[in-house]
């Protein structure tokens, strides 16, 4: 099975230039806890629930002016949707990540790929088992 199957297709993703409050909201309505971040359609980071706690809450930074940028990480691991399931376990166990965002020719955002998408495959969820409990390990 290919990653392009399995991945979740309706992407939320936000500007880099938006407040982190802006994200937030779009997190709470979207029941989601990440955002891949853009800057011109491009691809330049992943903002996630804990990076608004740690990165700018906790800073007690004002969501309302703390922009996306500021609070996002700027290393985002990717992949192709081309890639194997095996490929992207491996990926996720090396890069310790939880998610993948899944990406086009022009590294723009096409979809992303969770530890919990693994896990609805019955032939995967024992893989993904093992690799979150290795991510816990570290």
């Amino acid at each position: 099975m290919r990653i392009g199957e399995l991945m979740t297709k309706n992407l939320e993703t936000i500007e880099a230039g938006e407040p982190v409050r802006a994200a937030a909201l779009r997190m709470r309505t979207c029941n989601i806890g990440s955002l891949p971040v853009l800057e011109g359609g491009q691809l330049v980071g992943m903002l996630t629930d804990r990076d608004i706690t740690v990165r700018c809450t906790a800073l007690g930074q004002d969501p309302n002016t703390t922009s996306v940028r500021e609070a996002m990480t700027a290393t985002v691991i990717t992949c192709d949707a081309e890639a194997t399931l095996d490929q992207a376990e491996r990926l996720m166990e090396d890069k310790m990540v939880r998610r993948l965002v899944v990406v086009d020719a022009q590294r723009r955002p096409v979809g992303i790929l969770s530890l919990d998408d693994l896990a609805t495959v019955p032939e995967e969820v024992l893989h993904a088992g093992e690799v979150l409990e290795r991510l816990h390990q570290a």
